[in-house]
């Protein structure tokens, strides 16, 4: 076990919390990167995070970022479902005097309900996928015994958006649910939009549309090359791509094996300058076939920017009149809505407002940090 930094001394205050969210790893991922912002966030509401990775991943980016941000952190290097876990998280539960335990992901809801139940501390999970029937015989298993572990130790299962609620009903009927989006804190870009532009070959008067997403079959990288060969040449778009995963090679071959995506299309692969892109953007464009509340399109309605994004999952919570959703998989309505926003510089203006107003009402990190705060305080009464 290796401490990530030495706990503080009281770090929330004599009448605060502390709350340890057990996860499967560190590396990089939409879960992971929410606990960096509520971490840095939760101080000034009482609250003390320590966070838990029970696994070592490819890449552990998400560790010096917590730390920075004032999070105490464990890694503890086990295998996946290593049943000697539970015993170890216990013992974190233990030494940091943890209050509440808040699970993220399968193998961390197993290991830390069963950590939390052994040291009779009350626990929650946060829900961030929504699973469709696996085929695999062994995914159909871990996804029952996490909906049972969940069913009998678990205070509280937090889903993220509507259809989240409705695919976990089915799932772990009569399951004690709370509805709760994630929120972020604002990005704060450190450039200009005109130094990012320039960077992207982005001329005056070309509208950018900028993909935040992990490149896997899934995330619809496809359907949205499709769309761009479909956009009349006239209409002056730049598609810039941001993100890594199992495509990207094939997406950045696909892109210069064609005359019109080389012309518009940026692929850029994995970037840390989120804010930066998204402050040079015109557009945000999320192509998803599944998503159960991206990230991205928050940091979108943060930063004032229309969206055009798929019909699928949480995305139609965060969206709202922030801008126009479309069938998955649908290359020629997702060209049309990019091309209606491309060429009209005052409705993107007027949507982009009003996603900025959803933001601050919806998912601004201090609103997501005072729903969970109220939701522990239930937590600790009723275990109490």
């Amino acid at each position: 076990m290796a401490e990530g930094s030495p706990r503080p001394s009281d770090r929330a205050g004599a009448d605060g919390l502390t709350v340890a969210h057990v996860i499967h790893s560190l590396g990089a991922g939409g879960a992971e990167a929410l606990l960096v912002d509520l971490a840095a966030a939760a101080p000034q509401h009482g609250i003390r995070v320590v966070v838990i990775g029970l696994s070592d991943a490819q890449d552990a980016r998400t560790v010096p970022l917590l730390r920075a941000a004032g999070a105490t952190v464990y890694e503890l290097h086990g295998g996946r479902y290593d049943i000697g876990a539970i015993a170890r998280v216990a013992a974190v539960l233990r030494r940091e005097g943890v209050d509440i335990v808040h699970t993220h992901l399968k193998h961390a809801d197993v290991v830390g309900g069963l950590a939390a139940r052994l040291t009779g501390r009350p626990v929650v999970s946060t829900l961030h996928v929504i699973e469709s029937e696996p085929a695999d015989s062994r995914a159909r298993a871990q996804v029952r015994l996490a909906a049972a572990v969940r069913s009998r130790l678990f205070g509280r299962v937090i889903v993220l958006s509507e259809a989240q609620r409705r695919w976990y009903e089915r799932v772990a009927p009569g399951s004690p649910i709370v509805l709760l989006p994630n929120g972020i804190r604002p990005l704060v870009p450190d450039r200009t939009r005109a130094e990012v532009r320039r960077e992207l070959d982005v001329a005056d008067g070309e509208v950018l549309s900028l993909t935040l997403s992990l490149m896997r079959p899934e995330k619809g990288h496809a359907t949205l090359l499709d769309a761009v060969r479909r956009i009349p040449a006239e209409v002056p778009l730049v598609a810039a791509l941001a993100g890594d995963g199992e495509l990207l090679d094939h997406v950045r071959a696909t892109v210069a094996d064609d005359p019109v995506l080389r012309r518009r299309v940026r692929v850029l692969g994995f970037r840390r300058d989120v804010a930066d892109l998204l402050s040079a953007a015109d557009l945000v464009v999320h192509p998803s076939f599944e998503d159960a509340l991206p990230t991205a399109l928050i940091c979108g309605l943060s930063m004032g920017i229309p969206i055009v994004a798929t019909q699928v999952g949480g995305i139609p919570d965060i969206v709202g009149d922030a801008g126009e959703l479309v069938p998955a998989g649908d290359a020629d309505a997702l060209a049309a809505a990019i091309g209606r926003y491309a060429v009209d510089a005052a409705a993107r203006e007027m949507v982009g407002m009003r996603g900025y107003a959803r933001f601050v009402e919806k998912f601004d990190v201090n609103v997501w940090i005072n729903a969970l705060k109220s939701l522990y305080a239930s937590l600790r009464w009723t275990a109490d």
